[in-house]
């Protein structure tokens, strides 16, 4: 017997709801993908009708112009501006989201997020190097990614190296090891910024770790688009093993599972995912630990399930606040990770406050 056949048998650590209030959810979260997309599009200080961004994105995908001023400035907003941003937010809350259940899971911790493993100070410190250097003013915003990339990426290396590649690779071990590089990374990151005396290179260091997507362009979605698909869809197979290593590291081994393989697996596979998010984004915080929390609200622990939900949630909410972000004190931009913050703790309380009222 497999081990995704074992785990059917046993039951979820929480009461499992019933299928066809999940799928029920999920359903209504895929129809309302696209209303959340056309909505955060039309909105700006240009304001469109969505009868206008579906005509323009029409005419983008046939290769066709609009016959009038205003049909041209629509193809212009939306083509070149708000689509790619808006799609390419989408991605980013989709795998924050995602990765977040699955890092709560691997190391039983509801307070588990994304930046556990130390990824956005990697990030936070190439994109920082590249600014301070100056080599964003040569090569473009695509440089400061492609920095904010490969620093994210050592922050994974180095962690990799610290919990050893034979060592049994409990929960405590890779939370201390994540905390560890990130509090190491982010204090080499202060140091840049404190040593610089270039105050332009500090102000764009500084935003840029506040989290924004108004550099996005259509050159970083297809990166971060296959890293979405590549990252719920690998984690959604593990789903039930993650189920397992939820009740302990002993059940999941009698079960057939390698709970310090699996732990390793999906660090690596979320780390990746989450490297090409935020180095497009920036650090964008509360996302992948308080949507979790809401999408088992909905659908229930079963990570089959938790998983897409998390990421389709994920996606819509992280769309909703980047369009409250760049409307609200229009023509001002609010940081996305300022704004997220903001809403993230109140509804972080307030889940706080049910399940303890609950307990």
């Amino acid at each position: 017997m497999t081990v995704e056949e074992r785990a059917d048998d046993v039951k979820s650590p929480t009461v499992p709801w019933p299928r066809r209030r999940a799928a029920a959810a999920i359903v209504l979260l895929c129809a309302a993908v696209p209303v959340v997309v056309v909505l955060g599009i039309a909105a700006g200080q240009v304001a469109l009708t969505p009868a206008d961004v579906v005509d323009a994105t029409w005419r983008t995908l046939t290769g066709t112009t609009g016959t009038t001023d205003a049909a041209r400035l629509a193809d212009t907003v939306v083509g070149q501006l708000r689509a790619p941003r808006v799609l390419l937010g989408f991605c980013v809350g989709a795998i924050l989201a995602a990765s977040g259940a699955a890092l709560q899971a691997v190391v039983r911790n509801d307070l588990a997020d994304p930046y556990l493993l130390g990824i956005t100070s990697g990030a936070s410190l190439g994109a920082a190097a590249v600014i301070a250097l100056g080599i964003g003013a040569f090569a473009g915003a695509l440089s400061t990614s492609g920095g904010a990339f490969v620093g994210a990426l050592l922050a994974l290396a180095i962690v990799l190296v610290l919990v050893g590649p034979r060592r049994r690779l409990g929960s405590g071990r890779l939370v201390l090891a994540g905390l560890a590089v990130g509090y190491a990374l982010s204090a080499v990151t202060n140091l840049i910024v404190v040593l610089s005396d270039n105050r332009d290179a500090i102000r764009a260091i500084t935003f840029w770790m506040l989290g924004s997507l108004g550099q996005a362009s259509w050159a970083d979605l297809p990166l971060v688009a296959l890293a979405l698909v590549a990252a719920v869809g690998v984690l959604t197979v593990w789903g039930r093993r993650l189920d397992a290593i939820g009740l302990g590291d002993d059940v999941a081994r009698s079960l057939g599972s390698d709970p310090d393989r699996l732990r390793r697996n999906v660090a690596v596979v979320t780390a990746v995912a989450i490297a090409a998010a935020v180095a497009v984004s920036g650090s964008i915080g509360f996302v992948g630990l308080v949507v979790p929390h809401l999408a088992r609200g909905l659908v229930g622990a079963t990570h089959r399930v938790l998983l897409p939900t998390s990421a389709l949630l994920g996606g819509i909410l992280l769309v909703a606040a980047d369009t409250l972000a760049r409307t609200v004190l229009a023509p001002r931009e609010i940081p996305l990770g300022i704004l997220t913050a903001l809403l993230g703790t109140p509804l972080l309380l307030l889940l706080i406050a049910r399940r303890s009222r609950d307990a």
